[in-house]
């Protein structure tokens, strides 16, 4: 039994007691605050990681805010304020930590993306709180709070409002509101990020069930700069359950101008909407994305994982805007929140067919940095595009400079085309070819035809690349980055005829004679000087699916027999293009193993998130997700995306499964089945 096998084995026994078969929800009976990897509840905007400690989260992490700090002389996604935390004083003794507590339990519910915490404190109360990042208001979320008295008690909650260690120049206000019908009280706070680039602002208030006039007295007290909070005393009878809520908002000057004023009125009009209100609409935004979804019958350990992956992806991006994806999404500041070719190859692919929506907006970030690109093709000596391997908010290169990926790993400048001509294929909208698909694909071909080395026919070199293998730097004609090019060459080619423009001759020129290398038993060569061994993840594979440059079965086999056991341990996305291929050779159980060790050995407690290697340990990796997603899409369940539109191949299923289903596809929302 391989290494990999064994962890798989080891992970789904140790994950067993914390995944009931309930497909909707994960939970957390058995809580090692020594051991805990949080899970998310975010809206694409808003992301709120979990903590074992009671009332308290990890992080709230902001999309589309960045500055210089930390590590790598490089921008960073910033912390904002921590709007969300509380405290809560039972007849004088504060709950702040888990050794005071008893039975916690946390629950996700993937369905309506809410997070709930529930224990017993002693004999005196049991309390059940809830996070909510609310789909519907972008930069709004919710804590919702349920306390049940066990005998008579005095309880004194606190809604907190801390700034993170590294915002500075922190200004903190109280506002109290007084209406005929209604007394709102808003906790506010301010700061510049870490350089003084961005204005930064979160606001906050109390949601009380009382008719206005018998609402407990809140109480500002101020703690020091980086603390403040809004409380209130309330007495409970033996058997009684008080409920309150807290609506907060944040936002920086990167959405808005006025972030101050911006973030107290929306933490308004989300307080006079009411808790009630508030889950309504967020519970039907849910209920709308949920209408994409794959359903798989006769597995319903398998059907939880998927659902976590599909949650994840949801709830790390949202359609009407112009954000990215970063590897981590929004579960925390890993890879410094960069947008790399993990958006474009392994996480939109699975949104274009899912949510359409939002591929677009994962685009529209790349076509609003195509200026950028530009600029970056002309510094390093080229025509066209060449867009950034790490990029955050001005769309210039942020790879730090110690890694050669930076200025070498030039495949992302295709990724990027490829993903552009495929949201054209899925929707077929001519108006959006014509005004940011063509414009990306023209560009970024004119940086192959001048990036390519013209040493005569077929020998059209890309050199000194780092490969689609990250272990391979500096290496020339490097298969996966070859293929790409060729690709993006060909689409634009396309685009163009497509749109009734004569392309330039020249694209389809450097498409004939740049070189796929081959060993001589026809075995693909990862590159030029590739000698077998072993490999950080998928690359000359990525030529069959999703690049389609090798065709036919037994071309696909062998370079797939080549290459599999020269895997090392890497990401875990590749495991997800081997499920792919082996699906579509008609070899579903092969698809099956090789779909489970590409996540469960990654999983981790209690919630089962996912890292991005078997050894690593920081989740939650969406790139991850986003490939095994296509797994199920594009291998399993056979979808195809063509010029025309998408197409199902015929595949077949693990003999496990009994039948797969995939619903809300593509813009006409299609469902296709797999039995």
């Amino acid at each position: 039994m391989n290494k990999r096998v064994l962890l798989s084995l080891v992970c789904s026994l140790l994950l067993a007691c914390s995944f009931a078969q309930d497909v909707w929800t994960i939970k957390a009976d058995s809580i090692n605050p020594n051991n805990y990897f949080g899970e998310t509840v975010a809206n694409g905007m808003v992301g709120i990681v979990s903590s074992p400690i009671p009332f308290t989260v990890k992080d709230v992490v902001l999309n589309g805010a960045f500055d210089l700090y930390g590590r790598g002389r490089v921008s960073n996604i910033l912390k904002t304020f921590n709007f969300v935390n509380m405290h809560l004083d039972i007849d004088g003794q504060r709950i702040e930590n888990f050794n005071q507590v008893q039975h916690m339990q946390q629950v996700l519910d993937m369905k309506h993306a809410s997070f709930t915490t529930t224990f017993d404190y002693g004999d005196k109360a049991s309390i059940s709180y809830t996070y909510y990042s609310l789909r519907q208001l972008p930069y709004t979320a919710l804590v919702d709070v349920t306390i049940t008295a066990k005998k008579d008690i005095e309880i004194i909650p606190a809604s907190v409002m801390e700034a993170p260690d590294m915002l500075r120049d922190v200004e903190n206000y109280f506002n109290q509101i007084d209406r005929p019908h209604v007394t709102i009280s808003l906790l506010t706070s301010t700061a510049k990020s870490p350089t003084g680039k961005l204005f930064m602002a979160a606001s906050n208030s109390f949601l009380f069930d009382e008719p206005h006039g018998s609402e407990p007295v809140v109480i500002h007290e101020m703690w020091d700069n980086n603390l403040h909070l809004l409380k209130f005393k309330k007495n409970l009878k033996a058997g009684e359950a008080y409920h309150f809520a807290i609506v907060g908002s944040t936002l920086t000057s990167a959405h808005n101008d006025d972030p101050l004023n911006e973030a107290e009125r929306l933490t308004l009009f989300a307080t006079l909407q009411g808790a009630k209100r508030l889950l309504q609409f967020h519970n039907e935004a849910w209920d709308s994305l949920w209408k994409s979804d794959i359903v798989i019958e006769g597995d319903n350990k398998t059907q939880q994982e998927v659902h976590s992956m599909i949650y994840h992806l949801y709830s790390f991006a949202r359609s009407g805007t112009a954000y990215s994806l970063s590897p981590m999404g929004l579960s925390g500041l890993g890879y410094n929140g960069h947008a790399f070719w993990d958006t474009e190859l392994w996480m939109y692919p699975s949104l274009l067919l899912l949510q359409p929506d939002i591929a677009k907006s994962l685009l529209e970030y790349r076509y609003q940095r195509l200026g950028a690109a530009v600029n970056n093709a002309f510094s390093h000596g080229y025509k066209g595009a060449m867009f950034p391997w790490e990029s955050a908010a001005s769309g210039n290169e942020e790879t730090p400079v110690w890694a050669l990926s930076g200025p070498f790993e030039h495949h992302i400048t295709a990724d990027i085309a490829i993903a552009a001509w495929n949201y054209y294929c899925v929707t077929q909208d001519k108006n959006w070819l014509r005004e940011r698909g063509y414009p990306l694909l023209k560009a970024t071909a004119d940086f192959w035809a001048s990036r390519v080395e013209r040493n005569g026919a077929g020998h059209y070199d890309i050199k000194n690349v780092v490969a689609a293998d990250e272990w391979a730097e500096n290496i020339d004609n490097n298969a996966f980055t070859n293929a790409a090019a060729r690709a993006n060459l060909k689409y634009a080619t396309d685009a163009a005829k497509i749109l009734g423009i004569v392309p330039d001759a020249d694209w389809m020129n450097v498409y004939n004679n740049i070189p796929i290398l081959k060993f001589p038993d026809g075995v693909i060569k990862e590159h030029a000087t590739y000698a077998g061994e072993k490999i950080k993840q998928a690359d000359v594979n990525l030529l069959a699916y999703p690049l389609h440059e090798v065709t036919g079965n037994a071309a696909i086999k062998r370079d797939l027999d080549y290459y599999q056991p020269r895997v090392g341990e890497g990401p875990a996305m590749t495991h997800a293009i081997f499920s792919i291929l082996y699906s579509r050779l008609g070899m579903p159980d092969s698809a099956y193993h090789a779909f489970k060790i590409g996540f469960e050995p990654n999983m981790r407690p209690p919630f089962g998130v996912i890292a991005e290697t078997a050894t690593g340990n920081n989740p939650y990796f969406s790139t991850g997700a986003g490939g095994m997603i296509q797994a199920m899409l594009n291998g399993f369940g056979g979808l195809e995306i063509t010029p025309n539109g998408i197409t199902q191949l015929k595949t077949k299923l693990p003999s496990n499964w009994q039948s797969l289903t995939l619903t809300g596809i593509g813009v006409d929302k299609k469902t296709y089945v797999v039995k």
